[in-house]
């Protein structure tokens, strides 16, 4: 029996290797790219390629027949501007146009814990709201949008802060004058436990759902930057002094945890 098609809008640092994931599981996967020159490694990879931006209009070739799919995977993180409230919510209101046009009955939205306010204290899913930044105000509306069609069902990740690969803490040690916030805890997930999870939503048919995704694992931040400067033998940067303590959340991530049967793959988040 054939699988589904699916359809991954922005195959970029997730995306890709999400893609490469699915076609591996022996799905059909088409794929977006704003560059013209990555259509040649999507296309490698197995993806059928398109050039797509998504703007106050979907701008690009063939938005049609990308969109003819019967799960769409949306992966465009709020862009760095003033106005991303508006803009944002501009942007996926053109994309729900055209969904309404297309077969598309079940959407993924990756999203991300910034629609969390630090309420030091544990958060769950229904905690949602008031989040410090415009981009976590941006995201929070584009959830209760996609959430409240009717022409498909749409289930929402949000991720923690995302790590593996070349996003390593050793990365940023050269960088750092100090760590600041040192005793405040963090919410991070690995790369491949993002692609995991999505895999395991489509596959399982999870609909209609909201789910946390962070690594059960929360280390304060001077753990986590001291054992990466450890790791390649570096000192580490000082800690940052603070009159009171950094507001804070302990993303609870529960619910997917039972709603899949998931183990991470990176419980302890190794540097």
């Amino acid at each position: 029996m054939q699988k589904e098609t699916i359809t991954i809008l922005g195959c970029g640092w997730l995306g890709l290797p999400l893609a490469e994931a699915l076609i591996k599981d022996g799905y059909a996967v088409k794929g977006s790219t704003t560059r013209e020159d990555r259509l040649e490694q999507l296309r490698d990879a197995g993806i059928e390629p398109y050039l797509l931006a998504l703007d106050t209009e979907v701008n690009g070739e063939e938005i049609t027949d990308f969109l003819q799919s019967d799960v769409l995977v949306v992966n465009i993180p709020p862009e760095r501007r003033d106005d991303i409230v508006e803009y944002h919510i501009a942007q996926f209101s053109s994309l729900i146009d055209a969904l309404g046009q297309s077969p598309v009955r079940s959407v993924l939205f990756v999203s991300s814990t910034s629609v969390y306010a630090p309420l030091n204290r544990e958060v769950t899913e229904e905690d949602a709201g008031t989040p410090e930044t415009l981009a976590g105000e941006a995201l929070l509306h584009v959830e209760e949008m996609l959430m409240q069609e009717r022409g498909f069902q749409t289930t929402v990740v949000r991720f923690g802060g995302l790590v593996g690969y070349d996003r390593s803490p050793e990365k940023y040690l050269g960088s750092m004058k100090e760590i600041a916030n040192p005793d405040q805890p963090m919410n991070l997930i690995h790369r491949d436990d993002c692609v995991k999870i999505i895999s395991e939503i489509i596959r399982l048919q999870q609909w209609g759902e909201v789910f946390n995704a962070c690594s059960p694992a929360h280390p304060l931040r001077k753990e986590y930057y001291s054992k990466a400067a450890e790791a390649v033998g570096v000192a580490h940067p000082p800690l940052g002094a603070s009159d009171e303590p950094a507001a804070f959340k302990l993303v609870n991530s529960d619910k997917l945890v039972n709603a899949l049967n998931y183990n991470f793959i990176h419980p302890d988040l190794p540097v």
